[in-house]
């Protein structure tokens, strides 16, 4: 019989409530189905409800018995991130900010007049966090953000961060990564100041096949991008990609580790971080900036009408 490979690890106690962005499918839906088979109630924040329908059955399928809420949740607006978090009225044990878009070939925006990926990669996630702190706080809750490894040369444009004047689909997506990042760390930063009991972690997936590489690139698009077949193809010679089981370990690990610490990066140890086992990784460079952290951390309050001392 094959051995977890999770035991090694030991998931944190059975029977706490974990909320799991983007869980529909991909490493969202991975992480929740893993969370479950161990004893995990999970509340799944979803945009599309038959998608969100369907990814239950499965975890259900794979992990009976498991204990699944489905929420609405649409991160590219401000008023459905409300919603939903006034949807969970109890302590939150593990949050996990996972749901994303990347890379769409022209510039959209969200509800809210924001560039899509930095209002739904990150503000969004900003916004659900601060609207969720009460039952964090309960909860003395490990939060981990997703970012990746783009975030390593990407940088904050703060005279266009919502890439109005200039739009580059790869530019503006890392740095909606950068952004996770830098939110990830300052959280951990801000809730040890503040004696909340947080603890904020962030993690990548490396290069693992999931629907991402298809959702974005084909926005706007008459006939589909390629780099959803490409990356397939990679994956089936197992080069610089690897699968959804592989590619989840390193947001498992920091959202349920108890050697998993705060104001930390985990992601693959392969060559490039593109594959691997879980480790820790350095601090990208980018996200070493205090200054920029904590600027970062106003501007987006601002822009997500949060404020993290009244919620």
């Amino acid at each position: 019989m094959e051995t977890n490979p999770l035991t090694t690890w030991e998931i944190l106690v059975k029977t706490k409530l974990a909320v799991v962005t983007g869980a529909s499918s991909g490493v969202g839906l991975g992480l929740a189905t893993r969370l479950a088979a161990d004893g995990t109630e999970l509340v799944l924040g979803v945009r599309d409800r038959a998608k969100g329908e369907a990814a239950v059955a499965r975890i259900r399928a794979e992990a009976p018995g498991a204990r699944v809420t489905l929420a609405t949740l649409d991160l590219a607006s401000l008023a459905s991130v409300a919603e939903f978090a006034g949807t969970i009225d109890r302590p939150v044990d593990i949050l996990i900010n996972n749901a994303g878009v990347m890379a769409p070939p022209v510039r959209h925006t969200t509800a809210d007049g924001l560039e899509l990926q930095f209002g739904t990669n990150h503000i969004g996630h900003f916004a659900l966090t601060a609207r969720l702190l009460p039952q964090l706080i309960a909860g003395q809750a490990r939060v981990t953000t997703l970012t990746s490894s783009a975030a390593r040369s990407a940088k904050l444009t703060w005279d266009d961060l919502q890439s109005v004047r200039d739009y580059a689909a790869i530019k503006a997506y890392g740095q909606s990564k950068l952004a996770n990042l830098l939110f990830a760390l300052e959280l951990d930063r801000r809730s040890r100041a503040g004696d909340w009991g947080l603890v904020s972690n962030a993690a990548h997936p490396g290069t693992t096949l999931t629907g991402l590489y298809a959702a974005g690139p084909n926005l706007g698009r008459d006939k589909p991008a390629r780099l959803e077949a490409i990356m397939a193809r990679l994956a089936r010679w197992g080069v610089f990609v690897q699968g959804v089981d592989q590619g989840l370990r390193p947001a498992l690990y920091a959202a349920t580790s108890p050697s998993a610490a705060g104001g930390r990066l985990y992601g693959p140890d392969g060559l490039g971080q593109f594959t691997g086992k879980p480790t820790e990784l350095a601090i990208y460079r980018p996200a070493r900036d205090l200054a920029a952290a904590s600027r970062l951390w106003d501007v987006s309050a601002e822009l997500a009408g949060v404020d993290f001392a009244r919620v």
